[in-house]
């Protein structure tokens, strides 16, 4: 395939992350191009927009898509929609061959954060953008448990109250849950713990997040330190508004005063504490929006690498 030829994607979930993906994939992909915007509601702006953008559209859901035209075309699909809907997603467009991102925390697929382990998932035939927590704070854990063993790994994302669409919303536990396996499955913890709060403030602050990491006792805090800068840039060159808030915290937890983690028991070592904010492109929804816009930032710079290897695009 060549250089100059993109391959067609198809965004299911009309709302505010996938408009905020379509206008992504329209402004900023290399190698992707839009092939159809599916929605439920006739009445959604991401269907009108879509259709105003000259972007093939149904309302129809994932059995409207598959009657379009130019179904045939498409190569990847993300889904935008909830957990409980995926799972019929992703079966009507895996017997079409098609690729799938999945932003919901439906988790079909293998956990896939783009600067920790998406080289290691190309050949999945869906793969799970896990959460904007998660998408967030998982470099952070896997930053620090590359250097040494950590115990346990705490995050706290904080978001506000206005960018928590229904979707959000309705899918708090499985938020808490999803993002909790993934510090383990992917962050490298023993054990880990996810907490999400929604803030009222007005007006609407950036998502913050707070991550806590209690690592082996002597672990080299420079390397620490280091790891956690340079991960921070590389998550940084896909999603612009990441940014480390404060230097890295350090604390000595003593033998003698050891932290009692559940499930793990008692222990003690490098307390790493990290100050996270992330702040949206702006591209379609509010700036403040960052715990959106992590989502589709990572999911397009997932589906971009897909692009590479499945199509033999140029990188």
């Amino acid at each position: 395939m060549s250089e100059d030829v993109r391959v067609p994607v198809a965004i299911i979930g009309s709302g505010n992350i996938g408009t905020d993906l379509m206008i992504k994939v329209m402004r900023n992909s290399k190698h992707l191009a839009m092939g159809a915007m599916v929605g439920i509601d006739p009445a959604s702006d991401g269907l009108a927009r879509a259709e105003r953008l000259g972007v093939a559209t149904t309302a129809e859901g994932v059995d409207g898509l598959v009657k379009l035209p130019n179904f045939k075309h498409i190569k990847i699909a993300f889904d935008a929609t909830s957990a409980g809907a995926h799972a019929r997603h992703n079966a009507v467009l895996q017997k079409h061959g098609v690729q799938v991102i999945d932003l919901t925390p439906a988790a079909i697929g293998p956990y896939v954060i783009p600067v920790v382990n998406l080289e290691e998932h190309l050949d999945s035939p869906n793969i799970n953008m896990v959460t904007c927590g998660g998408q967030a704070t998982i470099p952070m854990v896997y930053a620090v448990s590359r250097i040494a063993k950590v115990h346990y790994a705490e995050i706290v994302a904080s978001i506000a109250s206005k960018s928590a669409g229904p979707g959000t919303r309705a899918n708090i536990d499985e938020f808490t849950e999803t993002t909790a396996r993934a510090i383990v499955k992917l962050g490298g913890a023993t054990q880990g713990k996810a907490i999400i709060i929604l803030n009222p403030a007005e007006p609407p602050l950036i998502m913050r997040d707070t991550v806590y990491c209690l690592a082996v006792e002597g672990a080299d805090e420079g390397a620490i330190r280091k790891s956690i800068d340079d991960m921070a840039a590389r998550v940084a060159s896909y999603v612009p508004g990441y940014r480390l808030k404060q230097r890295v915290q350090f604390e000595k937890v003593a033998a003698d005063r050891p932290m009692n983690i559940p499930g793990v028991g008692k222990r003690h070592g490098l307390k790493v504490s990290i100050y996270l904010e992330v702040e949206g492109a702006g591209h379609y929804l509010p700036n403040y929006a960052g715990n959106l816009d992590i989502m589709t930032s990572a999911a397009l710079a997932a589906a971009e690498q897909l692009a590479v290897n499945r199509f033999a695009l140029a990188a």
